[in-house]
């Protein structure tokens, strides 16, 4: 097993602020191997070595790079059980798999075993860095979502909070993007959250440059459906002096302030078929010319764009160019909206009261965040984050109970849940009038009963609760099919 240094430094200059490097456990019976991989090894990585089972560390390192056949015998996989082994012992491991055996059996076991990826030997210099380079941004994005919040800064950096399955797969794809050129399509229903992850492909970009003094990547955001037809050229090319009425003096555009950084794009729907022409041939050749100019001026800029509408079925639908859906969806990063990760809900929510802190210091209990996750949150984590602070703004007591949720959340929601049809809070969106009034009122009534006897199994205190007789509570009980619990 190799040793090395386990800092480097941040510049070639004095005196350098130590940044601890990453370290790589490498599991391969070849010495060759291990050597070309120490070898091509970035220098922010340390490797750490082990030829046999019995060799492997129980921790202190970040990711693993193991070998399929480590006995060499192509007839054997022993590989496969390390990768189960390691992956059992730390689920959130980034492992890679490898081996000189394109079997695709094999391959796709090693995926099943908790592989991220399979990667061919001999795994060439640019590979095995591009490899550690999305590694690095996925952990990167993990540190810096579990990360405290801090309070005291008025300029907080957005992060994607959640740690459900469905936002690691998030996470993993934003990380995959770092470093990739060429426009990226972000999807998603409205307030899922695409502001922030185009946030986020930008940020993994500036915090891969350790050297500081250089000039920040410049991150310019653009709502295309808040900039009137007639002015969309100018804003997003520029103009010079004497242009049209009005141009006293030249300026730049959008995509001349994102050069050498990117530029978002959100709401790219709203676009109408003559402005998305313009667009077009920009992205085509990267070429801008200043309204009123005869030159046309460079521009190296990466173009995220966003959109809460299907593309593909505005195109059919005549109104979005096809060109253009083609060209800016050679990456495509899709949001789920979160009534597919309800898991993170309570993530969320703390994160969003810890926002509040200190002007406001409220603690969820666990039967808030179960209210929570009753929701179905049409409007997303945007709709979350408004009820969080309503919340946070008029819960009388320092812990956040049941009762504050449900005067917290949106009226149309409270709506819905008179029609549930097992007494639970839903988004419903409209009452099902057909059933009648006095359906609606015995659902909504059997509910309130429900929910009384769930908070507390004393008959006597529930009837209190809900400002009935006792008698009342056990009719009801009886009308309603409930048991004494």
């Amino acid at each position: 097993m190799t040793k090395s240094q386990d800092t480097i430094p941040e510049t070639d200059t004095a005196p350098p602020r130590a940044v601890e490097k990453r370290r790589l456990l490498v599991i391969d019976d070849d010495e060759l191997v291990a050597a070309s991989l120490r070898v091509a090894l970035p220098a922010n990585w340390t490797m750490i070595e082990a030829s046999k089972v019995s060799e492997i560390p129980e921790s202190g390192f970040v990711a693993a790079f193991v070998d399929m056949h480590l006995t060499g015998d192509l007839k054997k996989a022993e590989g496969l059980d390390v990768v189960r082994s390691l992956h059992r012992a730390e689920p959130q491991l980034e492992i890679v798999a490898m081996s000189g055996d394109f079997d695709r059996h094999l391959m796709e076991q090693g995926l099943k075993a908790g592989a991220s990826r399979f990667l061919a030997k001999p795994i060439g210099t640019e590979e095995l860095r591009l490899t550690l380079e999305k590694i690095e941004a996925l952990l990167t994005l993990k540190e810096f979502a579990s990360a405290q919040v801090e309070t005291s800064s008025h300029e907080r950096e957005p992060r994607w909070v959640g740690d459900s399955a469905t936002s690691l797969e998030v996470t993993r794809k934003i990380a995959s993007l770092r470093g990739e050129s060429g426009p990226i399509l972000i999807e998603g229903e409205s307030g899922t959250g695409k502001e922030v992850a185009a946030w986020l492909l930008h940020s993994q970009e500036k915090r891969s440059n350790l050297r500081p003094g250089s000039p920040p990547r410049p991150f310019v955001q653009v709502n295309l459906g808040a900039i009137p037809e007639s002015v969309f050229e100018s804003e997003l090319f520029g103009h010079v002096k004497g242009a049209f009425t009005g141009a006293d003096q030249n300026k730049m555009g959008l995509c001349e302030a994102a050069h050498g950084g990117d530029l978002f794009l959100d709401e790219i729907e709203a676009l109408p078929l003559t402005s998305q022409a313009k667009l077009l041939r920009f992205l085509e050749n990267g070429e801008v010319r200043r309204v009123g100019a005869r030159e046309t001026i460079r521009v190296q800029t990466r173009v995220i764009v966003a959109t809460n509408r299907s593309l593909s079925d505005m195109v059919s639908a005549g109104e979005f160019r096809e060109d253009l859906m083609w060209r800016v969806s050679g990456k495509r990063l899709t949001l789920p909206p979160l009534r597919k990760r309800k898991d993170d809900i309570g993530a969320l929510a703390k994160y969003f009261f810890d926002l509040e802190r200190p002007r406001r210091n409220k603690q969820l209990t666990e039967e808030a965040i179960e209210t929570l996750q009753q929701h179905d949150w049409s409007g997303n984590v945007r709709e979350l984050k408004r009820v969080c602070e309503q919340i946070a703004l008029y819960a009388p007591l320092p812990l956040v109970r049941r009762e504050d949720v449900v005067t917290g959340l949106p009226q149309i929601a409270r709506a819905g849940a008179l029609v549930s049809s097992d007494g639970s809070i839903s988004a419903g969106n409209e009452i099902d009038l057909s059933i009648g009034l006095n359906e609606l009122l015995a659902r909504f009534e059997a509910r309130v009963v429900r929910e009384a006897l769930r908070v507390t199994s004393d008959v006597d205190q529930a009837a209190e609760r809900i400002g009935i007789s006792r008698s009342s509570m056990y009719k009801k009980m009886k009308d309603f099919g409930l048991d004494r619990k």
